[in-house]
C-alpha cells in the first residue's frame, strides 16, 4: 500500500477537516460523557465532617491542629485514549467503500480528533502478528496529526494477526487506566488472556471492521482465494451451495468466539462492516454508555 508523501498529506488533510468536523458536531457532549476519568487526585485537606469517610482523616494535620480533617478527592476528567490498529495483511481487503484499514484509519481519526477536542491524551500501539510502532499518548492537534499519517503511512513488516502480543504490549506500557480502542477485523485467536488483563486494567472497546465478502462468497463459478497473511492460494467452487455456506458459517464462528472473549473479559464489542455508517454505531455506543 505505497503512497507518496504528497498522497499521505492530502489524506491526512482531508481525514482532518471530515474527523474535526464529526467530533465537533455528532460527538459533542457525548464522548466525554461516556468516558468519565476514572482516577481521583487530592484537591485539599479541611475540617472533618460528620459523615466524612474515616479512611480519609489526615492524621498528620489532625495531630498538628489537635482535632481531625479529612482529605478531599476529586474526580480526574482527563482522560488516555489509545488507539490499538490492526495493520496486517487481512486488513488491506475491501469490497466496498474501501479496505478494512482505510475504515479503521477514519474512525481512529475521529476518535483522536475527539479526545484533543476535549483536552485528553492520545496514543496509538500499531500491530500485524508484531507490534509495529507504539505512539506515547499526548495531547493536540499536531500529536493527533502524526496518529493519524502513521496510520496511513506505516507499512507493516509482519503479515500476519497476533492481538495478544498487541494487547501485552500496552498494558505493560500504559501504566495509569485509559480508554482503549483495538481496531481490527478480529482474524486471530489465542487472545483471551491477554484481553482479560488489559480489560481489568483499562475501559478497553473492541470495534471489529469486516467486509461483506469477509461472511459471504458470490456466486461466481471456480475462483482463486489467497490468504493475504499466509501467502496460500487455494480453487473454490463459489457455484456450490454448501461451499458457500461452509464459509458463512466459518465467519460466524469467528465472530462468535470473538463475542465471548470479549463478554468474558467484560469488554465491550462493536461491529461495522465497510460501508457501514460507523458514525451511527459509535453515536449509539457513546449514548449507550450515558445512560
Amino acid at each position: 500500500m505505497m503512497r507518496s508523501t504528497s498522497e499521505i498529506l492530502k489524506k491526512v488533510r482531508e481525514l482532518e477537516i471530515r474527523s474535526k468536523k464529526l467530533a465537533r458536531d455528532l460527538f459533542s457532549g457525548e464522548y466525554h460523557s461516556a468516558f468519565k476519568g476514572k482516577g481521583m487526585s487530592f484537591k485539599e485537606v479541611r475540617e472533618y465532617a460528620p459523615g466524612d469517610d474515616v479512611r480519609f482523616i489526615d492524621w498528620n494535620v489532625s495531630a498538628r491542629f489537635g482535632h481531625p480533617f479529612s482529605k478531599v478527592f476529586e474526580e480526574e476528567r482527563e482522560l488516555t485514549v489509545m488507539l490499538l490498529v490492526d495493520l496486517s495483511n487481512s486488513s488491506l481487503f475491501g469490497t466496498h467503500y474501501g479496505s478494512k484499514r482505510d475504515v479503521a484509519t477514519e474512525i481512529a481519526a475521529v476518535l483522536a480528533f475527539s479526545a484533543v477536542s476535549n483536552g485528553d491524551k492520545v496514543g496509538a500501539v500499531f500491530y500485524s502478528d508484531r507490534v509495529e510502532k507504539y505512539i506515547p499518548p499526548k495531547k493536540g492537534r499536531q500529536h493527533a496529526l502524526y496518529i493519524v499519517r502513521e496510520v496511513l503511512a506505516l507499512e507493516s513488516k509482519g503479515r500476519g494477526t497476533h492481538m495478544g502480543a498487541a494487547l501485552k504490549y500496552f498494558t505493560n506500557a500504559i501504566k495509569q487506566s485509559s480508554i482503549a480502542f483495538v481496531l481490527g477485523d478480529f482474524i486471530d485467536r489465542g487472545y483471551e488472556d491477554a484481553l482479560r488483563v488489559a480489560g481489568k486494567k483499562h475501559d478497553l472497546i473492541g470495534i471489529k471492521i469486516y467486509d461483506q465478502m469477509d461472511k459471504e462468497l458470490p456466486n461466481a463459478g471456480l475462483i482463486q482465494m489467497l490468504d493475504a497473511e499466509t501467502g496460500a492460494a487455494q480453487w473454490i467452487d463459489t457455484s456450490n451451495a454448501y461451499v458457500r455456506r461452509k464459509y458463512e458459517e466459518n465467519f460466524f464462528a469467528a465472530t462468535d468466539y470473538c463475542v465471548n472473549v470479549f463478554k468474558k473479559a467484560g469488554c465491550d464489542l462493536l461491529h461495522i462492516q465497510t460501508g457501514d455508517d460507523y458514525v451511527t454505531v459509535l453515536q449509539r455506543f457513546f449514548r449507550s454508555r450515558i445512560r
